[in-house]
């Protein structure tokens, strides 16, 4: 008998993942390799490859439920062979019918509703998806009835038709079990921490004109590191009045379990009503003597006091920039026109390499860029009047000194901004010196013999002394605290803003951090004795722990009170003060040093913490105020204030490296 060669021959290994999809057959001399999925016979010989068999796979609807992504990875790494989705050749009017109309691919539903397909590694779940899909939401700000969008269910029925999308309100309910999940996680990390809190409360607009209160927390947590967690978005009706905003505030710190625990409050600006932060402070002493008689409790933002007083002086010069920016628009009517001022700029002898553009409404700084661009042009500007008859917009000699010495003003707002702006996590300390410079500066320029200027700078001091007389104690305990400033650096400044009385201030902020130092020491001396107060920035004592020796701590106690045993505030103010580099920070500096200023390191702790300014650095220089975007605003309150409060508790920063560094979940 005839032994067929093919026969005698060993089977060759079939290595290729698409033969997990088919299965070869022979019949006469010919081998097919039949699709699993849908019994489509194919050439299976060795010598047709397999190129094939994957562009049928691709495009086998009754497959589309696997994931095909190892199919294209085989095929990325074959050498000389590498293809786009673009060069995949199958039937158009296939492809059509595919990814415009997914409708039409059928699916077992009750089947695979709660079904996990499992391919190599990879896995469908239908709850996870939702729940991601939910997050993503949350995450981006997307509208919620994004998932009624046709574009939308198209793109997710291609990527993987398996995905049940679900409906607007189902998605709003999945979104608010992660905020009760997230909330939880939020609390418990809070309540946890032994130090105090720091709120800010800023207010929030929609397009519609409708307000909202929104509350954050900070603090510096174990690890010296500052956190901040948005814990509430309230929405104001008009039932909350200003003399009811005190209880919604404090019915907040209640529901946190924080007001116990409420080290500072930062407002917005000096206008809100003092009767508010009494009334809190009224409420909060009844568990807690509030630290310094209060004069640390009540802070204001230094960003907005910043943009009020910019927005003061250019409206005073509201005239001249008009007139500024009629010469603007008149360079720029027509290329002859800005062809003979390029000339005329020429020579003059001026090489500015800037052009002249027109400010924006919505933000002051670039208010300030187009004067100091128009500065440099000025003289350019002056003979384009003699040249140019149809030029109205010119300017006296006296209205372009108004302008340099305004935009001298602008710039130096603008460069202590950005030095604010520029740490994502600014501590206090930092605005100290900033906000003494503007001070100065301020009682320097109410010195200015024209009448115009002198008047306008001293409209502006008036609401700078309101702030300082709030936050002026504040500003300089956090100084005090960094160890490159001390007392020094409050010495310095006073010197230079009060003269002859200066002395006198440095006392009451002298006398103003020993008084706060003696409340911590008192709160350290009740955990000596077992107890302590909440929120105190010391653990708790395990009180069902036996400890022999807690008559000795009692005795110890007792006896050191007689001894002139130097505080940790008296050691390290003595001490030298610490090397001024770029290099440095101050919350590292304090974990180190903890342990030899155990009790100062707690009140640095809360005060470094406090917020000194509620604006964020895209905010700076933004004239309007906070708006809330149309599908946020239309929301219910309830459900605005979940998303609005875990898309803070979702958000991370940018990590270096890949996606695969952001796990929500």
């Amino acid at each position: 008998m005839e032994i067929s060669n093919d026969s005698a021959k060993k089977p060759k290994r079939l290595t290729s993942v698409v033969w997990n999809h088919f299965e070869r057959v022979r019949k006469a001399e010919i081998c097919y390799a039949v699709c699993v999925h849908c019994n489509k016979k194919l050439s299976g010989s060795s010598n047709s490859g397999t190129t094939h068999l994957r562009n049928h796979l691709m495009r086998c609807l009754k497959r589309s439920n696997f994931d095909v992504s190892q199919l294209l990875a085989a095929k990325r790494r074959k050498k000389d062979s590498t293809i786009s989705l673009t060069n995949i050749s199958y039937d158009e009017t296939q492809r059509k019918d595919e990814y415009i109309k997914p409708t039409m691919i059928k699916f077992d539903q009750d089947q695979k509703k709660d079904e996990i397909v499992t391919l190599g590694s990879s896995k469908f779940d239908q709850e996870r998806s939702q729940s991601d899909l939910a997050r993503m939401i949350i995450l981006h700000g997307y509208p919620l009835d994004m998932v009624d969008h046709v574009g939308f269910k198209v793109f997710v029925k291609n990527l993987q038709p398996m995905f049940e999308v679900l409906p607007n309100n189902d998605i709003e309910f999945s979104c608010m079990e992660i905020y009760r999940k997230e909330r939880q996680k939020v609390f418990e990390m809070i309540n946890k921490f032994h130090g105090r809190i720091n709120l800010s409360i800023k207010k929030w607009y929609s397009p519609e004109n409708a307000e909202y209160l929104c509350l954050t927390a900070h603090y510096i947590d174990e690890n010296w590191i500052l956190q901040k967690k948005l814990i509430n978005f309230i929405t104001l009706d008009s039932s909350h009045t200003e003399d009811l905003l005190s209880e919604v505030i404090m019915k907040c710190l209640t529901d946190w379990d924080i007001d116990g625990k409420l080290f500072a409050l930062t407002f917005d600006d000096c206008s809100t009503d003092d009767d508010i932060v009494l009334k809190i402070k009224d409420q909060i002493s009844q568990n807690r003597p509030l630290l310094s008689h209060g004069q640390i409790f009540d802070v204001r933002s230094a960003s907005h006091i910043l943009h009020s007083i910019a927005q003061d002086a250019i409206e005073a010069l509201q005239e001249v920039i008009q007139k500024i920016q009629g010469s603007i628009r008149h360079v720029r009517s027509s290329q002859l026109i800005q062809t003979k001022f390029s000339d005329i700029a020429l020579q003059v002898g001026i090489d500015s390499q800037k052009t002249l553009v027109l400010d924006c409404p919505s933000r002051w700084n670039s208010t300030y860029y187009m004067l100091e661009t128009a500065l440099e042009y000025r003289s350019a500007f002056s003979l384009l009047q003699e040249h140019d008859p149809s030029c109205t917009s010119a300017l006296t000699d006296t209205e372009w000194e108004w302008a340099a010495a305004i935009t001298g003003y602008l710039k130096l707002f603008v460069e202590i901004i950005n030095v604010l702006s520029s740490d994502k996590c600014p501590t206090a300390n930092i605005y100290f010196p900033e906000i003494c410079d503007i001070h100065i500066q301020l009682i320097d320029w109410c010195k200015s013999t024209d009448g115009f200027l002198s008047s306008m700078a001293l409209k502006m001091k008036a609401k700078f002394d309101q702030y300082w007389s709030k936050c002026s104690l504040a500003l300089a305990v956090a100084a005090i605290l960094d160890p490159r400033f001390k007392m020094k650096l409050v010495e310095y400044y006073y010197s230079q803003i009060y003269g002859s009385t200066a002395l006198d201030r440095i006392k009451e902020v002298s006398d103003g951090i020993k008084e706060l130092f003696n409340a911590y020491s008192i709160c350290s001396s009740m955990v000596d004795e077992g107890s302590v107060l909440p929120g105190s920035s010391l653990p708790s004592t395990n009180n069902d722990s036996r400890d022999g020796l807690k008559g000795f701590d009692k005795f110890l106690h007792e006896t050191s009170q007689n001894q002139s045993l130097i505080s940790d505030l008296d050691k390290y103010l003595e001490e030298p003060v610490f090397p001024r580099n770029c290099e440095f920070n101050v919350l590292n500096w304090w974990k180190v040093h903890t342990p030899r200023y155990p009790i100062l390191s707690m009140m640095a702790r809360d005060v470094l913490g406090t917020p000194m300014s509620t604006s964020s650095p895209e905010l700076a220089f933004t004239n309007g105020g906070r708006v809330l975007d149309q599908s946020r605003s239309s929301l219910s309150p309830d459900t605005r204030e979940a998303l609005i409060c875990t898309q803070d508790w979702l958000r991370l920063e940018p990590l270096k490296g890949s996606l695969s560094t952001l796990e929500l979940h």
